[in-house]
């Protein structure tokens, strides 16, 4: 039987470093390229992580409560511990948190890194698409979250080795009666209906993945319990993504 993929989530502050995947599965090397670890410097000067998507060859998508100084990404990673010919390690230019972005109740969390350089396209790193426009997920649609994160609750840290869970969107209602800041405009909750899976500090800014295509960014979720992660949902912030990345 494969190993149970576990993921639980606490409630983030600014900069804490996101949500972080326990346990599961690992992926097939390199079968995720547009994924991307993020390194950054915290204002209090503490070292973090965030996972992160890209979307473009020069900017990746992740949460706005990852910014930092000293940004670098890396792209075309499975094992973020070792020297991977496939990865492409590149700093962040510029930072472009949603100026809407509220670090109290984690609305507009959603943020464009512009890149140095552009990524070079290969099998290992290459962007995902974006939903259509006004495109929506029903309740009990099942999509994927991949990231790095520990494989135990009692782990010192996250694993090496990308992994994913795979998470059930849930009804509005719901989400709204867990989460009181839960904004169905812009927000998609999901998770395990089985309660094996949800979401933990560590990997925020990692992509909710539909029919290949970024459906929400990993935000926040419930004080150590088993509960709904909740994402920025993508959709609703297509012409911020589309104006930020043509102004920049």
């Amino acid at each position: 039987m494969p190993p149970i993929l576990i993921l639980l989530t606490f409630l983030l502050t600014l900069g804490a470093g996101g949500e972080e995947i326990i346990g599961g599965h690992e992926v097939k090397p390199h079968s995720r390229p547009y994924m991307t670890f993020i390194r950054y410097v915290d204002a209090n000067g503490t070292r973090k992580r965030c996972g992160g998507f890209l979307v473009k060859d020069n900017f990746v998508l992740t949460a706005a409560h990852c910014l930092g100084s000293s940004m670098k990404v890396t792209l075309g990673a499975h094992n973020i511990k070792a020297k991977e010919d496939t990865q492409q390690i590149i700093p962040v230019a510029k930072a472009i948190p949603h100026p809407d972005y509220n670090p109290v109740d984690w609305s507009n969390d959603i943020m464009l890194l512009k890149l140095e350089m552009r990524a070079k396209r290969t099998n290992a790193v290459r962007p995902l698409r974006l939903p259509k426009a006004n495109a929506q997920l029903k309740p009990g649609y099942v999509c994927r979250l991949p990231g790095w994160g520990r494989k135990s609750l009692h782990a010192p840290k996250g694993t090496d080795l990308l992994q994913e869970a795979e998470l059930s969107v849930q009804d509005d209602q719901k989400c709204k009666h867990l989460f009181r800041h839960y904004i169905k405009t812009k927000q998609i909750c999901a998770d395990d209906p089985k309660e094996k899976q949800a979401a933990f500090k560590g990997d925020s800014g990692g992509p909710l993945v539909c029919d290949n295509r970024a459906y929400g960014v990993l935000a926040y979720g419930k004080t150590k319990s088993i509960a709904p992660g909740i994402f920025t949902k993508v959709v609703s912030f297509l012409p911020w993504i589309r104006s930020s990345m043509k102004s920049f």
